[in-house]
């Protein structure tokens, strides 16, 4: 089996960027939330164990890491579609993932276990679905985020087959 260090073929969905965009948002607006909390808690208010300078100046905290957390909400969806990408081809299938670390999956297919599709509520409302592939390896199992519905099931059942396949050949 030889894998190439190049591009896998396929994109994921378009309609991934929504999700993790929804995604980034939700965590925006927890972070920027809990930071109002604290500011608002202990803002003004002379805590023992907080530098005085730092509750003076708590109210600037939500704002501050709003304004840092900002262009990653934004950005991150749009690189995260730009490299994540997937390929099936007759003995491997192979992955790119990540945004700020990339991460190149490589599963020989004769050592695929099980193959589950899944979709959580939001790739559910999206028409997406993810493909999770489990074999006996220590890594445990890879997974292909933000495909279409549709070609996660179809790829899942081509795995499916191909393995089996694959395991009768073997024995």
């Amino acid at each position: 089996m030889t894998a190439p260090f190049r591009d896998p073929a396929h994109r994921v969905s378009r309609r991934a960027i929504a999700m993790w965009l929804a995604e980034a948002v939700f965590g925006y607006v927890l972070m920027v939330g809990a930071a109002l909390l604290v500011a608002s808690w202990f803002g003004g208010d002379e805590v023992s164990w907080l530098p005085g300078w730092l509750t003076a100046n708590l109210g600037w905290l939500p704002v501050a890491l709003g304004a840092v957390l900002a262009p990653f909400v934004v950005l991150e969806p749009f690189r995260r579609y730009a490299v994540h990408r997937w390929e099936l081809r007759d003995d491997v299938v192979f992955a790119r993932s990540g945004w700020i670390n990339r991460e190149w999956v490589f599963v020989p297919v004769s050592r695929i276990q099980t193959v589950d599709k899944k979709q959580g509520w939001l790739e559910r409302l999206l028409g997406l679905g993810t493909l999770e592939i489990k074999t006996a390896s220590y890594a445990g199992s890879s997974s292909i985020k933000g495909l279409e519905y549709a070609v996660a099931a179809r790829l899942a059942e081509e795995l499916a087959h191909r393995a089996h396949e694959l395991r009768d050949d073997a024995t």
